[in-house]
């Protein structure tokens, strides 16, 4: 018995301490947090999760933040459009964290659902896009700055450009020429988003952070969307990061592990998908006319982004990405690269789709 699996019984006494446990399985195929689905003998399901202190230093400010939108999704009628909000369980003196030495524990409500790692249809694109468009509309009477920020510099690209910038001259990666290539060749478009921020040009607002495929419940029958779970990544940010995270999760048909492609270089940016997205995004008509200019290129910036933070990580010993074979973060940043060009050889396409889209009418 591994020590997390071990200390899993301890944290069930604590957050369920009326409950017996029937089963306690692995949940999902996260690349951060562990994660259990558990049942009981009453027939209730849970999702326990152990938290990454790797990832996050202040867990206690990641518990604080789930509380405060989880509380906030409850009290509006997020049910009446489709939308499931996640829950925190608390136990009966209030506590919804176990702190034990191998990390934070805690315990969330459970959506009988299934989870996707890439679309198979327009349809599937439409309902994720609608599903974050609700997500941002239901958190827009959240103000910002009631959230702490659990990663300081997250999605602040120049910053992931800097912590490249120190791993490079030390470690020495034989035959990733390719990704040195292509960061230094883009790297003087990576302060898109945060010029704009700091030109006062786009307004801060509560955001996802990670809104990937993989963090969208689909009801059973993979048609509708009824969730956006993993919201430890819940922060101050613009809207652009949510849209150009989710986009490029939603439009690479082979995934972040590019699991069905010998070569990175097959993969491509969808426009059917990107099209069928932002469709479903826009029946909320959330966007500013400069966000819609700022689009696609944010799309390529947050795809070079995870690209080059898949190569640091891999730089860098797998610290922050779980890797299950060698070379495998590496694999990754191919793959976010080649989506990258894929984007660039169809900029004049998307930039097209963009212009076709509803623009914000009610100042949200």
């Amino acid at each position: 018995m591994t020590p997390a699996i071990s200390a899993s019984s301890e944290a069930l006494s604590f957050l369920l301490p009326e409950e017996k446990i029937v089963s306690v399985e692995p949940l999902g195929n996260g690349n951060v947090n562990d994660t259990w689905r558990v049942a009981t003998l009453t027939g209730n399901k849970y999702v326990l999760q152990l938290l990454n202190s790797n990832v996050f230093p202040d867990p206690g400010l990641v518990q604080e933040n789930l509380s405060l939108i989880s509380r906030h999704l409850r009290n509006h009628p997020a049910k009446d459009k489709g939308f499931l909000p996640v829950q925190l369980i608390s136990n009966k003196d209030g506590l919804y964290s176990f702190i034990h030495p191998d990390g934070w524990w805690r315990l969330l409500t459970y959506i009988e659902s299934i989870t996707l790692n890439v679309l198979s249809s327009p349809n599937q694109g439409r309902a994720i896009g609608r599903t974050l468009g609700l997500f941002h509309q239901f958190t827009s009477t959240l103000n910002p700055s009631s959230l702490g920020d659990p990663l300081p510099g997250f999605h602040v690209t120049p910053l992931y450009l800097a912590q490249y910038d120190r791993r490079k001259d030390t470690a020495i990666v034989a035959g990733a020429d390719d990704c040195h290539d292509f960061i230094e060749d883009r790297r003087d478009a990576v302060s898109l988003l945060e010029d704009a921020r700091a030109d006062g040009l786009l307004m801060q607002r509560v955001i996802h952070g990670d809104p990937k495929v993989a963090n969208f419940l689909f009801s059973v029958d993979g048609k509708e969307v009824i969730s956006l779970i993993d919201l430890d990544t819940v922060k101050p940010g613009l809207r652009l990061h949510d849209l150009g995270d989710c986009l490029r999760s939603c439009c690479n048909l082979f995934g972040e592990e590019g699991e069905e492609v010998e070569e990175p270089d097959a993969v491509v940016f969808d426009q059917e998908l990107f099209k069928a997205v932002l469709t479903g995004y826009s029946e909320l008509e959330l966007l500013t006319e400069l966000e819609r200019q700022l689009l696609v290129d944010s799309v390529r910036l947050i795809s070079f982004e995870l690209g080059l933070r898949f190569y640091s990580d891999h730089l860098g010993g797998n610290r922050y990405f779980k890797a299950s074979r060698p070379g495998q973060n590496l694999f990754r940043a191919r793959v976010q690269f080649a989506l990258v060009r894929s984007i660039e050889a169809q900029k004049k396409e998307l930039t097209e789709t963009v212009a076709a889209l509803p623009c914000q009418h009610n100042g949200l």
